[in-house]
């Protein structure tokens, strides 16, 4: 885990010391330095000693636990803690390493109907998924325009491998003039990126459809008319 402590940032894991094999705590800014390591021993559910780096020795908490404490400051035993901040800081500026990558979002448009009764008949839905880091924006344009009523988003939500997703939905209504875009701006990418909406194939196989059999009826329509208007002509 990380966190932000004083405008500087730490990452914490768990490591194993060669002191009878305890987790240890180990703390690093991004570059190795200021690390440090904590390691605490518990019996019955209670601290017992703890060593932290930062003050050099081991403590301990009750008369027999500093007994205990007066044992293990041992050369042996603070060479041995030594080494594993040592490893501490090399495992830290891989971790960071790691965590500097960038993976670009992949983008999905859908469109999905909403119930007889209510105001807007569709919902459009601008999901964004598997990015890293998670700071992303998401927004909407119509004709160019951002869009700010009539829309919802998810935080970003963790996909449990390090990647993040989030979902934004805008309240619908066709027309056929309107250009709805989404506008995804995220650290991967140079210049933020433009998703139009477009009918599905579907949508617009079943328009050409209808629109052929509009023109069609219309031709057959203005082709029986013709041919009633000639036989009714006086002297045909």
């Amino acid at each position: 885990r990380y966190a932000n402590l004083g405008g500087s940032v730490f990452l914490y894991f768990a490591i194993k010391v060669r002191t009878g094999g305890e987790g240890a705590e180990c703390g690093s800014s991004s570059d190795g330095h200021d690390a440090s390591v904590v390691e605490k021993t518990y019996y019955n559910k209670m601290l017992y000693v703890q060593y932290n780096s930062t003050w050099g020795n081991v403590t301990g908490s009750t008369k027999m636990a500093r007994k205990a404490a007066d044992i293990l400051n041992t050369y042996y035993y603070l060479r041995g803690i030594r080494e594993t901040l040592e490893l501490c800081k090399t495992w830290i500026t891989r971790a960071y390493s790691i965590l500097a990558q960038k993976v670009e979002p992949k983008v999905r448009l859908r469109l999905t109907k909403a119930p007889a009764d209510s105001e807007h008949p569709a919902t459009l839905v601008c999901s964004v998924y598997n990015f890293y880091p998670k700071e992303i924006l998401v927004t909407w344009l119509k004709n160019g325009e951002r869009v700010t009523s009539e829309v919802t988003s998810t935080d970003s939500l963790p996909n449990g491998n390090w990647l993040y997703q989030r979902h934004s939905y805008l309240k619908y209504t066709s027309t056929h003039w309107d250009k709805i875009s989404c506008v995804v701006e995220h650290p991967s990418l140079e210049k933020p990126r433009i998703y139009d909406w477009e009918p599905t194939p579907e949508s617009v196989k079943n328009k050409f459809i209808l629109g052929t059999m509009g023109l069609i009826v219309g031709l057959v329509s203005f082709a029986a008319g013709l041919i009633y208007d000639r036989r009714n002509v006086p002297g045909k």
